[in-house]
């Protein structure tokens, strides 16, 4: 018998749930919501993290989350400074920003004058003064994540790729291909050489690509790189350069993590190189943002810095979709006038992440568990498969169920990551306080140790 109801007017319809679901949406919609299975773990990982916390007290059986790339190590000098200081306009500001100002359309979407000022004097400051920022090269999104998207639908038409130095950020899939529709080719790196980027692989995925009729548009690196926690060195990037200026490509940098850099290696940004003949500064772009050295992404404050007029002009106007709002950039333009203080903060920073690197490092040690040497970032690259003889994606994923479920720490499995040696994970390890990130590796430890 059909299933049916009486309408407003009394008449015989079909059930309304019937008919919501016999309209479709668009085809690129239901792709986003099946198209990244090779990352499930990913997020998978995150939920059960969030759905089930480990909690010293009330939950001492939950999950630890290892999992996130979020900085929480200095979070409580940033408090303190909002609680002390007024978040109004600094006086020489007061005639930019008022409250009929913050409350109405703002004159640009792409980020207020004042604030991409006060922006790229603060990347002058984090970058050692060796780098000068124009502003107005400089976009303002909510997030690095927009800033990606915006670059991956200036430079590439749906199905071009991008060349992704592997292991990489797992979210990348999502910023590329959800709206942007391009396609990711990773470029592998190997243990034996702490997965370094070489030209020869470049140049394989590059060669690959065209072969199966793809057209390659970009590099796309972080630097500092995650996962795996380290600078390039100026040879690695002089590279990268070179390669890109011979294919005629773009190189995007996500240099969000390039203030957080606690090890004895030096960072060096792009922005240092391509200035400098042979090279094109119209090929290469920067990603930025406070999320990473503030340790506050729930702002949503990022950036992208092109030298690229036709980039610049367009991303202005896409920005429409992605600005942040005034009182947002009000807030942050009296924390990035004090001066003074984000010295002592970073400084600070910088130095707990050099405390609690040294703190994961002695256990990774102790329990017998191999890692890529660690200096910049909030996370390390660790080689935990090894130790239960990991050989396949599929024992990878198993122990990553067995870490996630049993033992109670979420950390990121390489496949996640497009890794090609199974058994890597990353471990992010400044979201937790001092004694959860002892329970954690206390767990770690005692379940390397029942299954040798």
């Amino acid at each position: 018998m059909e299933d049916v109801n009486l309408n407003s007017t009394g008449a015989k319809g079909i059930n309304q749930e019937q008919v919501l679901l016999s309209v479709p949406v668009a085809k690129r919609a239901l792709a986003i919501i099946g198209g990244d299975k090779s990352v499930d773990p990913y997020y998978m990982g995150m939920h059960e993290a969030q759905s089930n916390p480990y909690d010293a007290v009330h939950n001492p059986g939950g999950c630890i989350q290892l999992g996130l790339s979020e900085n929480k190590l200095s979070l409580d000098l940033l408090e303190r400074w909002f609680s002390t200081h007024n978040t109004s306009p600094a006086p020489e500001y007061e005639n930019f920003l008022n409250f009929k100002a913050i409350a109405g359309y703002p004159d640009v979407y792409h980020g207020l004058p004042v604030f991409r000022k006060l922006m790229a004097k603060f990347m002058d400051d984090v970058y050692g003064g060796g780098v000068t920022f124009d502003p107005e090269k400089m976009i303002i999104t909510t997030g690095a994540t927009s800033a990606i998207e915006i670059l991956a639908f200036c430079l590439a038409d749906p199905g071009d790729v991008f060349l992704v130095p592997a292991p990489y950020y797992p979210g990348f899939d999502r910023d590329m291909k959800f709206r942007s529709q391009v396609d990711l080719v990773p470029v592998p790196g190997l243990s034996e050489n702490d997965f370094c980027i070489t030209r020869a692989g470049l140049e394989q995925a590059f060669q690959e690509s065209e072969i199966r009729g793809k057209k390659v548009k970009a590099i796309l690196m972080t630097s500092p790189s995650n996962p795996l926690g380290k600078t390039y060195s100026r040879d690695q990037l002089l590279m990268i350069l070179d390669f890109v200026r011979e294919k005629e490509i773009h190189l995007i940098a996500d240099e969000i993590y390039a203030g957080s850099v606690f090890g004895t290696s030096e960072f060096t940004s792009i922005a240092e190189l391509v200035l400098v003949p042979p090279f094109n500064p119209s090929q290469v772009h920067i990603i930025y943002g406070l999320s990473k050295i503030l340790g506050i992404p729930g702002f949503r404050v990022g950036l992208l810095y092109s030298w690229n007029d036709e980039v610049v002009n367009a991303a202005k106007k896409l920005t429409r979709f992605t600005s942040v709002p005034t009182l947002t950039q009000q807030i942050l333009v009296s924390l990035l006038s004090d001066s003074r203080f984000l010295q002592l903060y970073i400084s600070e920073n910088q130095k707990q992440l050099r405390e609690r690197w040294c703190l994961v490092k002695e256990a990774l040690q102790e329990a017998g568990l191999p890692s890529v040497p660690c200096t910049a970032g909030f996370f390390c690259w660790v080689n935990v498969g090894q130790v239960v003889g990991v050989t396949s994606k599929e024992q990878e994923l198993d122990l990553w169920r067995k870490l996630l479920y049993e033992v109670g720490v979420n950390v990121t499995p390489g496949s996640a990551c497009q890794c090609t040696e199974s058994g890597w994970f990353r471990l992010c390890f400044a979201f937790v306080d001092n004694q959860t990130m002892t329970v954690a590796l206390d767990r770690i430890k005692q379940f390397v140790d029942s299954v040798r």
